[in-house]
């Protein structure tokens, strides 16, 4: 939280029923106790949308899930149930309560993978767009764990627990929107081997991402420290009270027209949503990609990009177990080949 940005904030854990009773909109739920957060805006603070706001402010919640809770009446504006659109202006008085939702279980669920290889020790596969790799709040069924508990329940296979009850098997992630090539580990050993080859960097890495505009120079590397932002709490930036060193290697592939361009990006350090910034603090964010590129690239001329374009295209590493030198690539999927195809033909006619 911003210092200053506020006049008092107060947390604390109560039961179900005093939380209903002091807050006569918000349901009951089965949960043991619920987390309450109530402050008040001063002046300084820019008028903008109650759900944006509170994704800002609130690290662990997105902004669709702090929507829900609005719709669920959880969050209330100066007493009164809020509305996601409202404006919040200094004097208001915010209050909102989440509850401290656990899973009883995780269940494998029948959702198709493209499995690119497999063996006793580890099991690489082609995320597909959209799929959320772990389970979280709001997405506790219908993730690739999910998806991978099934495979293994149906295979007889077995997976890494260093990762907990919730990223069994995780070595790394992919967002939502992104799509490619993830190592899973089976054992605990290949989950430690994989591990220290991503911390120390020694694993192949390829991306493949459509960004706006062209940039001057054919390659180069981005070296900028970034940590979340101080303003924006959902954001990472070099606008930040913990920068951390980064790199990113970019090749541009194709110049298509003065519009866009397809790049390779080869991520030298792994920071969260260090690709994006990177492009971005060169001129070029990524297509598809509001949060750090605004409304201009979500658009271009008449054609609307779906979502960010990036792909994860190649990864290579060591086989913890074997030591022999492994690399996979996915071709483009299908709804980011066709944004390709008509960025091509846009080009073709300007």
């Amino acid at each position: 939280m911003t210092a200053g940005s506020f006049l008092r904030e107060h947390r604390a854990r109560v039961s179900c029923n005093a939380v209903t009773a002091r807050l006569h909109s918000s349901p009951t739920t089965s949960s043991a106790s619920l987390l309450i957060t109530e402050f008040v805006i001063t002046e300084g603070e820019k008028p903008k949308r109650l759900d944006v706001f509170l994704a800002n402010r609130e690290r662990d919640l997105s902004r669709s899930a702090i929507q829900r809770l609005i719709e669920k009446g959880r969050v209330q504006l100066n007493g009164e149930p809020a509305r996601a659109s409202q404006k919040i202006k200094p004097g208001d008085r915010i209050t909102f309560d989440v509850p401290k939702a656990e899973p009883l279980a995780l269940n494998g669920e029948p959702i198709p993978l493209e499995i690119l290889h497999e063996d006793d020790a580890l099991l690489v596969l082609n995320k597909p767009v959209g799929l959320v790799v772990h389970p979280a709040p709001g997405h506790w069924s219908g993730t690739l764990v999910n998806a991978l508990l099934y495979h293994f329940q149906t295979s007889g296979g077995s997976v890494s627990t260093i990762g907990g009850k919730e990223r069994p098997g995780l070595v790394h992630r992919l967002d939502k929107e992104t799509s490619g090539i993830m190592v899973i580990a089976k054992t605990d050993q290949a989950h430690r081997g994989l591990a220290a080859q991503f911390k120390q960097h020694t694993i192949t890495r390829v991306y493949e991402a459509l960004i706006w505009g062209v940039p001057k120079k054919s390659h180069g590397v981005i070296e900028l420290a970034i940590g979340r932002d101080t303003k924006e709490r959902k954001k990472f930036s070099a606008r930040t009270a913990r920068p951390k060193p980064s790199a990113t290697e970019y090749n541009v592939v194709e110049r298509i027209g003065k519009l866009a361009a397809r790049v390779d990006l080869l991520p030298r350090t792994g920071r969260t949503h260090q690709l994006r910034v990177h492009m971005t603090a060169l001129g070029h964010p990524l297509l598809g990609d509001p949060t750090y590129g605004g409304r201009k690239v979500m658009a271009l001329e008449a054609l609307e990009i779906p979502r960010v374009m990036l792909h994860a295209k190649t990864l290579g590493f060591s086989h913890p177990a074997t030591g022999k030198q492994m690399a996979f690539t996915a071709p483009l999927p299908p709804d980011m080949a066709a944004t390709l195809a008509a960025l091509r033909a846009h080009a073709r006619t300007t």
